[in-house]
């Protein structure tokens, strides 16, 4: 369990109040946050942690069967260590920009960058005409989760898909404001800021970690989810958390626990070519979002919305360090985990 210190409880209590607290302490959390000064301004790396606390804290609000496991986790006086979150894209054709934000993972590069992200490997993802990045902090890899941010290249399906893709997500805006911009600029030079910049910039860079796109049509979502579950899902859920992953020691055991808790889960464990990196799943909880019928009403329906993963990992013997890649494999197993299972 972590200490909060004083100086990531004052980053997070703007964005998450009350709850800061505890959002801190069910987190296995690395301990370069204590050693940030906010005399001195706040480190990328602290403001790095404290965004992944926050979008942690997000996740559970949307994915019960999630909070029900930290709980879980929680009473057995056992953190959370997140070993990483998962991201979705959008590509359109051409390069072009999705809506007032960048194309695909040019959403997320212009915050992970600055931040002390870099990318390390590349996958692709091919069954679903996607393409996965791997983004790790340089500051420490091991302590500080990483991204895994995935884009979906919309120039791979026909042009029925491209015209529903365009319409839906063309409307995108951008919630970074001068505030948010001032402090990744600050960041990227200095490799800090003041706690005050830090305070004022993390619940909008948070609030870029959601939907900004229009509520789709019901008709278009029906074409992109004919395609693309990824796509569909995309629709509803836009850039939040797809899923948050607990890095634990041994990912078989806690599959059997879910199960005989009752949980719905992935069927059996991804192992990646290496062996060393083992991954399961929970199903993805649904959701109640809105759509727009053809005559412009209001409708909603229940979707897959966001889950909640599980990973082991073992040493790679050519480092002795631990091995933080991802497979091409596993990560398209994984994703399943948000595809309709219709009755």
């Amino acid at each position: 369990m972590t200490h909060p210190s004083d100086t990531l409880l004052s980053l997070l209590e703007p964005v998450l109040g009350a709850g800061a607290r505890g959002a801190i302490t069910d987190l296995d959390l690395p301990e370069i946050h204590a050693g940030a000064d906010a005399g001195d301004g706040i480190s990328r790396a602290a403001f790095a942690i404290a965004l992944s606390v926050a979008l942690h804290h997000d996740l559970l609000n949307r994915v019960p069967t999630g909070a029900a496991y930290v709980a879980d986790c929680r009473a057995a006086g056992r953190p959370i260590l997140l070993d990483h979150g998962a991201l979705r894209t959008i590509a359109l054709p051409d390069g072009a920009p999705t809506g007032a934000i960048p194309a695909g993972i040019g959403a997320f590069t212009r915050i992970l960058d600055p931040l002390g992200y870099a990318i390390v490997d590349t996958y692709p993802l091919d069954r679903l005409r996607m393409t996965g990045y791997a983004f790790c902090h340089r500051d420490d890899p091991e302590g500080i989760a990483q991204y895994f941010v995935s884009e979906l290249h919309v120039d791979r399906f026909d042009d029925a898909f491209a015209a529903a893709a365009a319409r839906v997500f063309a409307g995108t805006v951008d919630v970074l404001d001068d505030i948010a911009r001032r402090a990744l600029d600050g960041f990227a030079r200095d490799g800090r800021v003041s706690l005050d910049l830090a305070r004022a910039a993390l619940p909008v860079i948070v609030r870029a970690f959601d939907r900004h796109h229009p509520v789709p049509g019901l008709e278009d979502y029906g074409i992109l989810k004919a395609a693309s579950a990824e796509a569909a899902w995309i629709a509803t859920e836009g850039n939040a958390f797809n899923h948050g992953t607990d890095r634990v020691d041994d990912v078989e055991a806690v599959a059997d626990a879910q199960r005989a808790a009752g949980r719905s889960m992935k069927d059996r464990v991804e192992v990646s070519g290496s062996g060393r990196v083992r991954q399961t799943a929970c199903r993805a909880d649904w959701v109640e979002r809105p759509f727009r019928d053809a005559e412009g009403r209001d409708v909603t329906m229940s979707v897959p919305g966001s889950f909640y993963e599980f990973i082991s990992r073992d040493p790679d013997p050519a480092t002795g360090r631990l091995d933080l890649r991802f497979d091409s494999g596993n990560a398209q197993g994984i994703f399943k985990m948000t595809e309709a299972l219709d009755a």
